[in-house]
């Protein structure tokens, strides 16, 4: 247990004598439209305590943590701050009584600097003219709580990590005493996030309060003092993360015992098929060289490697985004020349992409209009689109993937990660793929959400659809595919098999060191 733990640890025991609370909800109900978001939900909140959310995608989390930011409204129950309970609350009233979200989509100004967006909306004025006071008083800020940011600094010129500190000092800036963090560490490497632990760590001792809505289990008992876990819009508990463990919590995430998360591998054996896809030493111009792979039909095959190895323009090469300078492509044992998006949709290859948000869904527009998008052509006749056999489609498609709600009329947006990520394959799955990639296909869902992903993955290559498999979560890629490449500076490396690798041999070799395992 290292220091983090045992600091959590004596502060969780020593919350159950402190009073008053800080922040408490009581009884708290939520409904959008006939979905039970949340449902008589108590929770509470302690001076300079990290407290976590736990729970499967659509739990109810990330509403608990808007209603309590001012985001939304209650229909039903009562808030209360430092005592007293509040009747009129929205995010301008929640933010004069210290309370402050940062949302896992950050709300940035690119073109702005640093300092700029720390203090936008709360500059200093007088008689209508703003002062000229920003550089001394970011100065200020920065020097008390050394996030190690520069104000001058244009914020399009930013990581996703150093984004996020600003988003810290943004919330400081406003007095904040109450921090919510929704999904914090979802696009930062382990590296990173880290460091974004070690300034939670400074301003829980700062006697901030923070509320970490996570579903890295690792990440919730390492930072957090307490953890509260919901399910289906209640809380099922709240406990000591010093007591707990990560089978604990998905067990009452799930409500059931956690048997065998990853289905039976199937055995696969080529019987000298032609290949579906056969890449002969590929080259691109987004840095792939020299590549060569195959997949077989019904065969899943992985593609191990880390952030920037080069795994996605692999596939993009392949789905006919990127340009190839050297090499070929065979689909089915012919050259697959004048590759674009459009013609491999038209020959049944399918790509999920890394960011559903940006590249998968339009996240304004309704379920049905994305599950049918890249299909009108097989749906029209004369450009009239069959809007009945679109509708029976879709509805089926929804049931098949098990989206939850099953309501095919509501906006993309309105739905969990977890079930985005579902409709994200439900779209593909409209005309069965002959081959499809999957580039990180349950990159920010749930562990009840990816034992469902991991179901449709293995029953397609049931079918005899071939799949190439991009994962950051090696075990993924172990448990699922057939053989596994290692990918590094645009370069395959090496073949695994995979029933005889485990993911130190992965690491070791994508490392360049040497493992004793037999592979």
């Amino acid at each position: 247990m290292n220091q983090n733990r045992e600091e959590g640890a004596v502060l969780a025991t020593n919350f159950a004598e402190a009073a008053p609370y800080s922040l408490r909800v009581k009884s708290a109900c939520k409904r959008f439209g006939s979905t039970q978001a949340l449902e008589k939900v108590d929770f509470e909140l302690f001076s300079g305590e990290v407290h976590g959310f736990a729970g499967e995608n659509g739990a109810g989390k990330s509403t608990l943590a808007k209603i309590i930011s001012g985001q939304y409204y209650l229909d039903a129950g009562s808030l209360a701050v430092n005592g007293k309970i509040v009747s009129k609350w929205d995010t301008a009233t929640a933010q004069k009584k210290g309370i402050v979200l940062i949302a896992q989509e950050l709300s940035l100004v690119p073109e702005m600097t640093v300092a700029e967006n720390v203090y936008l909306g709360i500059e200093n004025h007088r008689y209508g003219m703003l002062k000229n006071n920003l550089d001394s008083r970011f100065k200020k800020l920065e020097e008390n709580f050394e996030l190690g940011l520069k104000g001058s600094v244009k914020i399009k010129t930013l990581s996703i990590a150093e984004r996020q500190k600003v988003e810290i000092l943004r919330a400081l800036a406003r007095n904040a005493q109450t921090i919510i963090m929704d999904e914090p560490t979802s696009s930062l490497t382990a590296d990173e996030a880290q460091k974004l632990h070690l300034i939670i760590g400074k301003l829980r001792k700062e006697g901030k309060s923070i509320i970490y809505v996570s579903h890295f289990l690792d990440s919730l008992l390492d930072v957090c003092d307490r953890i509260t876990i919901m399910r289906d819009g209640k809380v099922i508990r709240t406990c000591n993360s010093k007591m707990e463990t990560k089978t604990s919590i998905v067990e009452s995430m799930l409500g059931r015992t956690m048997s065998q998360t990853f289905p039976n591998r199937k055995s696969y054996v080529s019987n000298k098929l032609v290949p579906k896809i056969e890449i002969k030493n590929m080259s691109t111009v987004s840095g792939v060289k020299n590549v060569s792979l195959k997949v077989f039909p019904g065969e899943i095959v992985g593609l191990a490697g880390l952030v920037g190895s080069g795994r996605t323009e692999i596939a993009r090469a392949i789905f006919g985004v990127d340009r190839i300078t050297e090499g070929k492509i065979f689909f089915d044992g012919n050259l697959y020349e004048n590759r674009s998006p459009f013609n491999s949709v038209k020959r049944g290859i399918a790509l999920i992409p890394e960011d559903r948000r940006t590249q998968g869904l339009v996240m304004v527009h309704t379920v049905k209009k994305n599950i049918s998008l890249p299909h009108l052509f097989r749906i029209s006749l004369r450009k009239i689109i069959n809007r009945s056999f679109e509708e029976q489609k879709v509805k089926s498609l929804v049931r098949e993937v098990n989206v939850s709600p099953p309501n095919a009329k509501l906006l993309v947006t309105n739905f969990s990660g977890g079930n985005q990520q579902k409709i994200l394959f439900a779209k593909w799955l409209f005309d069965t793929p002959s081959f499809i990639i999957l580039d990180e296909p349950t990159r920010g869902v749930d562990i009840g959400a990816k034992i469902s992903i991991y179901k449709i993955i293995v029953e397609l290559a049931s079918r005899g659809t071939s799949i190439l498999l991009i994962s950051s979560e090696h075990a993924e890629v172990l448990e699922l595919s057939n053989r596994v490449y290692l990918v590094s500076n645009g370069m395959i490396t090496s073949e695994l098999d995979p029933s005889k690798a485990t993911e130190q041999d992965i690491l070791f070799k994508l490392f360049g060191l040497k493992t004793e395992s037999k592979l």
